[in-house]
């Protein structure tokens, strides 16, 4: 492998005998699973081209036993990632690293798209991650290596089930499959200590894309010691590619995975333990939730056990839960905590049940967010702000890590009122998690990692990010309130963000780099961003309104009017993700201009989103503002807000300056704007 660049570039065989329509079972267990059918409409321009193909029918089976029978079994009709084509494609591994996940389009049909997560991609994938854990595990030869598969709601996950196990029986290991199940099951799964369940497993494997579209799927590796890093999945992609290309000397074919291929409930012992840890928090009470009325929203993601094998059995009431049923097309709401339409139908259904509480989980289960009785929203900086007053109640004064893009008044929240310590870091929940673990190394205590986006690791917890996991340290807090004479619901959780400071206005703002535009001359479009970065902070410097923050991690924060920006640069994409919050809309549009014009010069930068938010309010070019070539500071009043004319007008990049001309006006004209 040494001589491998990394980058290996190999024609792709696509499967053979694969049907558009695929039955396949995963394991689900609720008896509102009833059979039905939902045909795909034709789409065009950037979505589906294929028509006719039945996304999902789902039907209950047998009941749950025990062991390695399944409680209940879902038949999909799953799209297929492959077709036969006489031309062979390239591939470039490394291409599908996401951080430290692998992702890639799974299924053929939206525009400009191509499907990358081909079948012998897959099982080339799963080959390198059972010649990784070889290496790592050193295990003599008397014992052989077990690996848990599982997968979301997605409508390629059968496909991609099969081509794992394939690729990690044919590497001599034994192959456990969960089918559906959540990301943080399978990492529970390489430490519960359950011989009937095969646990532990040497490694996991779980098939997700998160929240994104229903043709993208994707790979998640875990050991006992956690998530793999960077690092960990360059490695297997780099021995995928060296086995693809034995795929392509010797010829690819689909072959059945061996016998060493089991079927396990291992939901039934993840959910147990769920349940467990509420009981004990209540004083080992058999039903602490008894009366509660607790909604669901599973976004027909995988999160739908929550409903009847976790809060049912505690005694709360789940009726009014929704979108319990896996659909890997999504046809309700993105399945996403962050995602407004998400979080709206949560809330509307709390309303309308006049439920105690509403919890809404992403696609695989690692991400939650809530809603209380008002429908006030738990996610983002008050969803981290409960769950460290819950963790400083437990371990004063420790250290609470979070990403780049929490406010200021979190910071004030946790540092002045809970009496902890407040790490900002970088975005990216294994970065969070990681930082949380290096502190805790060098002596500095930290018991929470969290980030905006719904991503919340606990030390108590073996620091996985389990979105399920953060709900029940929410029940935990009604049950044990009501164990001691509390009957007013979720407002004890609300009673616990009293103080914080949140801000009136927050965007976050995406500034894309075109790649293809000559202004890079030839650099990466990281090494572009990091010279806007550069460009900012020295402008920034000059500017004694602004002031930047003394302590970061990630790209160019800076306070002032009150509030505060961060420009930094994705972790994965060509765009400048840009964050403001500030407490009135003038103070936001103030801060968007100071970075609009230290960016005017970098032509490859798309400002367009930065341009709409400082402009549209006062509709500038729609009303014929005309340039003034004699202003110097001139403040104007429009539609009820001000704004610095120089500082719009030093916004603009010289291209647009040729739409405004100078033209005499009164002050009368615009005093009546």
């Amino acid at each position: 492998m040494a001589a491998m660049s990394g980058k290996v570039v190999h024609n792709v065989f696509n499967a053979l005998f694969v049907q558009k329509n695929r039955q396949f079972g995963t394991q689900y267990q609720r008896d509102s699973c009833a059979p039905y059918m939902r045909t795909l409409p034709p789409f065009h321009g950037g979505k589906l081209a294929w028509t006719g193909i039945s996304s999902m029918q789902m039907g209950n089976l047998s009941k749950y036993q025990s062991g390695f029978v399944n409680r209940g079994t879902v038949y999909c009709n799953a799209a297929s990632s492959a077709t036969t084509v006489p031309s062979l494609d390239k591939v470039d591994f490394l291409k599908l690293q996401n951080g430290s996940d692998i992702r890639g389009v799974a299924v053929a049909g939206v525009e400009g798209e191509p499907v990358s997560l081909t079948e012998s991609v897959t099982e080339a994938i799963a080959a390198a991650f059972a010649a990784w854990l070889l290496d790592k595990k050193k295990v003599d030869t008397s014992r052989q290596l077990r690996v848990s598969i599982g997968h979301d709601s997605r409508i390629s996950a059968q496909l991609l089930q099969d081509a794992v196990s394939r690729g990690i029986a044919s590497a001599g290991l034994d192959v456990v499959q969960y089918g559906l199940a959540s990301t943080p099951a399978m990492f529970n799964s390489t430490l519960t200590e359950e011989n009937a369940f095969l646990c532990p497993v040497d490694g996991a494997i779980m098939m997700t894309a998160s929240h994104l579209p229903y043709n993208r799927n994707g790979f998640k590796f875990f050991t006992n010691a956690g998530g793999l890093g960077k690092a960990d999945i360059k490695d297997i992609l780099e021995r995928a590619a060296n086995i693809y290309s034995n795929f392509l000397a010797e010829g690819y074919s689909l072959k059945k995975a061996s016998a060493s291929v089991k079927k396990v409930d291992y939901m039934a012992v993840y959910t147990s333990d769920l349940v467990k840890a509420v009981r004990i928090a209540a004083g080992n009470i058999e039903k602490p939730l008894e009366g509660f009325h607790i909604i669901v929203d599973a976004g027909n993601g995988a999160g739908g056990f929550f409903a009847e094998r976790v809060l049912e059995p505690l005694g709360a009431i789940t009726s009014g839960s929704q979108f319990l049923e896996p659909d890997g097309m999504f046809p309700n709401h993105i399945p996403n905590p962050e995602d407004k339409a998400a979080m709206k139908a949560i809330t509307q259904a709390v309303l309308d049940n006049k439920a105690n509480l509403g919890i809404i989980f992403d696609t695989d289960v690692d991400r939650s967010a809530a809603v209380d009785s008002t429908g006030c929203e738990l996610n983002r900086n008050r969803l981290i702000a409960l769950m460290s007053a819950i963790v400083l109640e437990e371990h004063p004064g420790t250290t609470i890590v979070t990403d780049s893009v929490t406010s200021d008044g979190l910071t004030s929240f946790i540092e002045k009122k809970l009496g902890g310590k407040h790490h900002r870091f970088k975005r990216g929940y294994k970065n969070v998690i990681d930082e949380a673990i290096r502190l805790n190394s060098v002596g500095e205590e930290s018991h929470l990692a969290i980030e905006t986006s719904g991503h919340g690791a606990l030390k108590e917890n073996h620091w996985l990010d389990d979105g399920a996991y953060l709900m029940v340290k929410l029940l935990n807090k009604l049950a044990s309130a009501r164990a001691s004479g509390r009957s007013d619901g979720s407002k004890v959780l609300i009673d616990l963000v009293e103080g914080l400071d949140e801000p009136a206005i927050a965007v976050e703002l995406r500034l894309k780099i075109n790649q293809s535009h000559p202004d890079l001359k030839g650099r990466s479009f990281r090494d572009y961003g990091e010279a806007v970065l550069k460009h900012l902070e020295n402008s920034i410097a000059l500017d004694t309104k602004l002031q930047k923050a003394p302590v970061n991690y990630e790209g160019v924060r800076v306070s002032g009017f009150g509030g505060w920006f961060l420009l930094r640069l994705s972790l994965h994409d060509p765009v400048l993700p840009l964050n403001v919050e500030a407490p009135s809309r003038e103070d936001a549009v103030k801060l968007g201009l100071e970075v609009a014009a230290a960016l005017k010069e970098f032509q490859a930068l798309d400002t367009s989103a930065l341009d709409k938010f400082v402009q549209p309010q006062f509709q500038i070019i729609e009303t014929s503002l005309k340039f003034f070539p004699s202003l110097t500071e001139t403040s104007i009043v429009m539609r009820s807000h001000s704004i610095t004319l120089v500082a719009y007008l030093d916004s603009l990049k010289p291209g647009d300056k040729a739409d405004l001309h100078a033209n005499d006006m009164s002050e009368t004209w615009l005093d009546s704007l």
